[in-house]
């Protein structure tokens, strides 16, 4: 771990690189996709669901990726997890994608599994915070991040590193669990102390940051009921699968998992969160 990252990215690193955490995300939570999904029905495997949400992001996209179906397209992802998004958008021929994320662990297994896919000189995966990405200025047609801009202590110095990072006429598509517009955070202790932040994001919030880094956000499509649905599947399936999982992960991080997706699922139907697909593009001048 970089003494470089702030407190909240490397309490995220730390995290996301323990044992407990890499065995459950890579085992329940979606498999490649770490990410909430877009779920059809309610028995839907949360693989599936996962896979959607990256389908509806790319298709978000609009315009950069259908105006470049064969040519040089870079694309940055902000928190790439274990890549399943990378890979994904490496179907369309000519993409290229810099995978931006602080876990070492996730990190290896993404370049094990681009390594297997044949996409290792399609796909870089840096070692660095999204905060402060080593790539340099006007580099990127896309800017691509799910469900990780959370885990910033700075959340508007993120979407700046976005601004900085996109080609004029660039595009920035993400997901994120956000507070609902107006909630404070004294709303969320029991989400908030579990994930040891400070506060959340909101919609309203992100438009203000995108606004102040000279980014127009274009779509906003909410789509809260499936922050409830994913975290009450994934909390059914840890429960279904519990006495299998203690056999390689510890009870303590599996009761303090079903837990916190508890705080989650309920933070969503008492309207205090919000989720769903945004859009930003970078004006021509």
């Amino acid at each position: 771990m970089t003494s470089t990252y702030s407190q909240a990215a490397s309490t995220a690193a730390n995290y996301y690189d323990s044992d407990d955490a890499d065995r459950f995300y890579a085992g329940i939570w979606g498999g490649e996709d770490i990410h909430i999904g877009l779920y059809e029905r309610s028995d839907e495997p949360i693989a599936s669901a996962s896979r959607r949400t990256v389908d509806a992001l790319i298709e978000l996209i609009g315009a950069p990726l259908q105006a470049k179906p064969t040519t040089d397209l870079r694309l940055v992802d902000f928190g790439s997890g274990y890549g399943g998004a990378a890979r994904r958008l490496c179907s369309s021929p000519g993409v290229r994608v810099d995978a931006i994320n602080i876990s070492a662990v996730e990190n290896a297994r993404h370049r094990h599994l681009n390594e297997e896919a044949g996409l290792s000189e399609r796909i870089t995966v840096h070692d660095a915070s999204f905060e402060a990405v080593p790539l340099s200025d006007g580099c990127a047609d896309v800017i691509w991040s799910q469900d990780a801009i959370l885990h910033s202590g700075d959340r508007r110095a993120v979407m700046k590193e976005a601004a900085r990072l996109l080609k004029p006429g660039g595009v920035m598509v993400m997901t994120d669990p956000m507070a609902a517009d107006g909630v404070n955070a004294d709303s969320l202790t029991a989400i908030l102390d579990r994930i040891h932040l400070a506060d959340l994001g909101s919609p309203e919030r992100y438009r203000g940051w995108g606004n102040e880094a000279g980014l127009t956000r274009t779509d906003w499509n909410d789509r809260t009921t499936m922050l409830i649905e994913h975290y009450s599947r994934v909390r059914i399936e840890l429960r279904r699968r519990r006495q299998d999982l203690e056999n390689s992960i510890s009870p303590d991080y599996l009761e303090r998992m079903d837990a916190g997706l508890g705080h989650w699922v309920e933070g969503g139907q008492s309207g205090k969160l919000s989720w769903g697909l945004m859009r930003f593009t970078k004006p021509l001048s």
